[in-house]
């Protein structure tokens, strides 16, 4: 979602707002009445729901703790920084890729009746609606059906996202970032194993990406990969940012990564946008400044 203007009806409420992140994100922030072509923010609920009527887009603000019953609004934030989530993250995300969310839904429809189907009639035809959605997703994207069976039908039983835990590790407003072998940077994380919870999971990755020991202290964000990181995947990807505080360890070189370095917004090296964006280490800034932060999710 993209507007170029934030507009507050008080100005307590605009000081609650992280401005500075909205302008890094393309949005100017003001004081003033709904209007058209701006945002309007509020934890009025009358007044949201007034804008609302009029037709202009407009936001409740709900960490003030209003109740959002009867308000009607086009966006309800949950926490200031939401504001950022909501320009950040990816518009259209199967834009020109429908044959590829049809394909995902069909694998999804297919493997859940193969895991609960009792009637070998039925089960047979899950099957085949599985193995069409594989070809479908072949011919859409290129891959040789080999590569798309590996990824693509390798489970079974009720289909859920994957997670992918990062650790975020700030000192005196940088954040340390790992280069991997590609060249481009990320924070270091991973794929959660089986047997790790994810204080664990943030932990051993820390470690073995950036040789650092850290304690995992509190939860920045729960976010959908497909909503905030390019490309669109054909599997769900839950990624989990997870504040964590250096304790000892120095980096080594290893399989996965060869420097690291810790870097304000200001001076980002390349990323490794599948796996952390500008936008998200922003977010970790923000989160480590903030003792009251409030996780956010989406």
């Amino acid at each position: 979602m993209r507007y170029a203007k934030i507009v507050f009806d008080t100005k307590e409420l605009m000081q609650d707002a992280p401005c500075k992140e909205l302008a890094a994100a393309g949005a100017a922030c003001e004081t003033g009445p709904a209007r058209e072509g701006a945002l309007f923010v509020s934890a009025d609920p009358e007044a949201v729901d007034a804008a609302f009527a009029a037709g202009f887009p407009c936001a409740l603000a709900l960490w003030t703790g209003v109740p959002a019953r009867h308000a009607r609004a086009t966006h309800y934030l949950r926490a200031p920084y939401d504001l950022v989530d909501l320009l950040t993250r990816r518009e259209d995300v199967y834009d020109g890729l429908e044959w590829m969310k049809t394909a995902v839904e069909m694998q999804f429809i297919a493997q859940a009746g193969l895991a609960y189907s009792k009637d070998p009639y039925d089960i047979e035809r899950f099957g085949r609606l599985r193995e069409l959605a594989a070809e479908m997703l072949a011919r859409g994207s290129g891959l040789p059906m080999r590569t798309v069976r590996d990824v693509f039908l390798c489970e079974t039983g009720y289909q859920t996202p994957k997670i992918d835990t990062r650790a975020a590790i700030v000192e005196e407003g940088r954040i340390l970032l790992v280069q991997e072998n590609t060249g481009l940077w990320a924070l270091p994380g991973g794929w959660m194993d089986v047997n790790t919870t994810i204080s664990q999971n943030t932990a051993k990755e820390a470690f073995e990406e950036a040789g650092l020991q850290v304690p995992p202290r509190r939860l920045i964000a729960l976010q959908e990969h497909n909503l905030h990181n390019p490309p669109t995947l054909a599997i769900g990807i839950v990624k989990v940012f997870v504040l964590c505080e250096r304790l000892s360890g120095n980096f080594q070189a290893n399989i996965e990564t060869i420097r690291s370095g810790f870097f304000s917004p200001e001076e980002l090296p390349p990323l490794a946008t599948s796996k952390t964006t500008e936008a998200q280490v922003r977010m970790c800034l923000a989160a480590a400044k903030d003792k009251h932060w409030q996780p956010l999710f989406d």
